[in-house]
């Protein structure tokens, strides 16, 4: 074989999966006269195609929601108060209302 050139290896890489579930059939050039890339039909996804990919019983459908409540007034109150004993906190919301 020639110095593969650049597509050789992505071929490789490619169809590596399959090396044994692959078969090749060759069909003398006197017969294949109608050879062409642009033609192929993709093989069924069924189990005797090489890439079957079995489908979901039950597909998964993203749901997303916003879930909305109020809070009491104490719980604030409190958040407030941890916020100002925290020293870390209380240095960062100095820095923040400085002008």
């Amino acid at each position: 074989m020639k110095t593969p050139n650049r597509h050789m290896p992505r071929w490789q890489i490619a169809i590596q999966e399959y090396k044994y579930n692959m078969t090749i059939v060759h069909k003398d050039g006197n017969i294949h006269k109608n050879a062409d890339g642009l033609r192929r039909w993709p093989l069924p996804n069924s189990i005797n195609n090489p890439a079957y990919v079995p489908e979901e019983a039950s597909p998964q459908i993203p749901i997303e929601g916003i879930s909305v409540t109020d809070l009491n007034t104490t719980f604030f109150e409190e958040v407030i108060s941890s916020y100002n004993q925290d020293k870390n906190c209380t240095i960062l919301c100095q820095l923040l209302t400085k002008d």
